[in-house]
């Protein structure tokens, strides 16, 4: 049975199932159908059937190889070797100075405050988002306001949380103005921040949210559409792609989807436990 509080995340997700009795809807005329609520149980249904035939793609061993993430492609060349060296030697509090005191881009000329992280720093999950909006740009944290609450009424329906065993980062530290999308060199200056922060959570499942988030980890020009559904790597870490909360806000449409992406690394999680998905 479904719980009150399960049921009441996903409303906020706009995913809720209302149910209807299949004998009143017998005896109605097709004029009375307009008055009827789609039920909306479909979504969780389509995920379950998502998460097991992803669950029975990784056992059998048909994950993607192994992405070298954003370091390893084309905008490697934009990066200073000896900074990133320095800074894959940071540990986690050096890490965050670094971060609060980096000019490497124009961004820093704009940014009220760096944006780091937030959640537990050893987590078993890391959420890797975009860059920063007006809100997470005043507060210093990311995934706050709306989008944020969606993010956290999302991982609580899957019995997560950022204060128990989530961390969250995004890939640029500082926001682009009026938040225009990242530009090659700001994603290539912030990367070997966001690569020292993996390297020290050491997360078991990677979940990328949003476009510019998964291709950089996945160093790839690949859609959303066409990385979901899959279990990737990066430096063999597991890796689920799915939407950002603020583009779901946006278009209400693809909730079910983000949905079916959470149970299928979910699922991805379980299989990591029993070990039919090996970790890194």
């Amino acid at each position: 049975m479904t719980s009150p509080r399960r049921t009441a995340l996903l409303a906020e997700m706009g995913l809720a199932p209302v149910w209807r009795r299949r004998a009143a809807a017998a005896g109605r005329g097709a004029g009375d159908a307009a008055d009827d609520t789609v039920i909306a149980a479909e979504p969780v249904a389509a995920s379950e059937r998502a998460v097991a035939a992803g669950r029975t793609e990784a056992a059998a061993g048909r994950a993607r190889a192994p992405a070298q993430g954003a370091i390893a492609d084309g905008r490697a060349s934009m990066v200073d070797p000896a900074r990133a060296a320095r800074i894959a030697a940071l540990d986690w509090e050096a890490l965050r100075e670094d971060v609060g005191a980096c000019t490497a881009c124009s961004l820093c000329r704009t940014r009220k405050q760096t944006v780091f992280g937030t959640g537990v720093q050893e987590a078993s999950w890391m959420i890797v988002g975009e860059a920063p909006g007006a809100e997470e740009d005043a507060r210093g944290e990311p995934f706050v306001g709306q989008a944020g609450r969606l993010l956290d009424n999302m991982l609580a329906a899957i019995g997560r949380s950022r204060g128990a065993d989530v961390y969250i980062a995004n890939v640029l530290k500082c926001r682009p103005p009026g938040n225009r999308n990242p530009e090659p060199l700001e994603v290539a200056q912030c990367s070997p921040y966001m690569v020292r922060q993996i390297e020290l959570a050491r997360p078991r499942l990677l979940v990328a949210m949003g476009r510019f988030a998964a291709q950089t980890l996945l160093g790839t020009d690949a859609s959303i559409a066409a990385l979901r559904g899959r279990v990737h790597r990066y430096h063999g870490v597991p890796c689920v792609v799915t939407y950002h909360p603020a583009y779901l806000l946006r278009n209400l449409a693809d909730k079910a989807r983000a949905w079916e992406d959470l149970c299928f690394a979910r699922g991805v999680a379980r299989d990591l436990e029993s070990g039919a998905v090996r970790p890194s």
